[in-house]
């Protein structure tokens, strides 16, 4: 079951659910959403000095991605057919029953920008940022904004508590991360 409104407003009373920062319900909470904000930290390829990307390879983050800070007033042109990685703002934590999926909002989308490929889920004993896999799937460059509403997480009851939760998983790799970390598939055993 997805929380609404009501159910999000009482979850974040209770610390069910807990933002940083404190999040402005007037301008983030919808119906059955709560909007995320862009950050200003990005990790983009350089896909200019490198023929492929090896997953096996673990100097993959720090080799192949640059971290690129944009300061609040200032814009990130998100090219066509490009791919990076940002966060939002907001940090969040969530309990070991309740699991959050992020999704783009429609305004964006409709100018052709994506803001993940497959990793829609946090689950439940998530605590973090999101870092969000931007894409723009049009022909035209778009401006992105710190602080603009990026993206949108909905709330999900799991029919019990996670017996382990993301934040008691061996190998929780992106657990707490705060800056638009690179893939770790590399740690994973074969």
């Amino acid at each position: 079951m997805i929380l609404a409104d009501k159910d999000l407003k009482k979850a974040l009373r209770q610390k069910r659910i807990i933002f940083r920062p404190t999040l402005d319900l007037k301008t983030q909470l919808g119906s059955c959403s709560v909007d995320l904000r862009l950050g200003t930290s990005f990790s983009v390829f350089k896909h200019s000095r490198f023929p492929y990307i090896d997953p096996h390879d673990p100097k993959l983050s720090s080799d192949m991605m640059e971290s690129l800070t944009v300061a609040v007033g200032d814009k990130f042109i998100l090219q066509p057919g490009d791919f990076v990685l940002a966060v939002s703002i907001e940090s969040f934590k969530l309990p070991n029953n309740l699991l959050a999926r992020i999704e783009g909002r429609s305004s964006l989308g409709r100018l052709g920008i994506v803001v993940h490929s497959t990793a829609s889920i946090f689950e439940p004993g998530w605590e973090g940022v999101a870092v969000m896999e931007l894409g723009n799937m049009g022909r035209m460059p778009v401006a992105l904004y710190p602080g603009m509403r990026i993206a949108a997480l909905t709330f999900e009851e799991l029919s019990s508590p996670a017996e382990v939760p993301y934040s008691k998983k061996r190998g929780a790799k992106y657990l707490k991360q705060k800056t638009p970390t690179a893939s770790k598939i590399a740690e994973e055993s074969s």
